[in-house]
């Protein structure tokens, strides 16, 4: 149990690294979390910095996750070794959850992170990569037809489960669990997204939708 609890813990710190505070610190000291909707992630990066900076968050933001899920979990730790008793499966999605958590929640700064989305990629990336194409579809579909990022995150995370439900793969029952424990976590992650559509004032990429809603008449 020694090398769980390492590697889970290992997986969280990597995970509290948060892309848009070391893109911010190399920009010169911009401060996402003071700016925009005060998120660290790459939405909000991108509303307020540009498409090069929120690049810059994404790949770190992702690369998290395709660590935490690829390359931890086999890590062989001088003293700790590889424990037969050990699930892999569970291991390498307990890695995958605590990236997303550290993401959402890093230690490093105060316990205030991103949604955890960009992570969940990284890491499904590597546990169903069959998975990323529909599933980057699907959220580009639902921005074209609603413009709202957030709205998107949610539906993909839970096409992801439903997608793994009915065709976990060789990891079975452990990687049914995780998904839907992750989508779950994006509901809640993106609660003030859900607050925020409800009364109407949630920001909305009009620019990429299909069908723009009509602007009132101007006075």
């Amino acid at each position: 149990m020694l090398e769980l609890g390492l590697k889970v813990l290992i997986a969280y710190l990597l995970g509290s690294i948060m892309g848009g505070v070391l893109m911010g610190r190399l920009r010169g000291g911009v401060d996402l979390a003071s700016v925009g909707s005060g998120n660290v992630g790459g939405t909000n990066a991108l509303r307020t910095q540009g498409k090069l900076f929120a690049l810059g968050v994404i790949i770190v933001d992702v690369g998290k996750g395709v660590l935490a899920a690829g390359v931890i979990p086999g890590l062989d730790m001088p003293g700790v070794g590889i424990d037969p008793v050990v699930n892999r499966h569970w291991l390498t999605l307990s890695c995958a959850g605590a990236a997303v958590v550290g993401h959402v929640y890093p230690v490093w700064h105060q316990f205030r992170g991103g949604k955890g989305a960009a992570t969940l990629v990284g890491a499904f990336g590597v546990l169903a990569p069959v998975l990323l194409l529909p599933l980057i579809l699907i959220w580009l579909g639902v921005i074209v037809l609603s413009g709202y990022v957030g709205l998107a995150t949610m539906i993909t995370a839970w096409s992801a489960a439903l997608m793994i439900a009915t065709s976990p793969g060789p990891a079975g029952r452990p990687f049914v669990i995780f998904a839907l424990v992750a989508a779950l976590f994006m509901l809640w992650t993106h609660r003030s997204n859900i607050a925020r559509m409800r009364a109407g004032n949630e920001n909305r990429n009009e620019r990429l939708m299909i069908f723009r809603p009509r602007s009132g008449p101007k006075a």
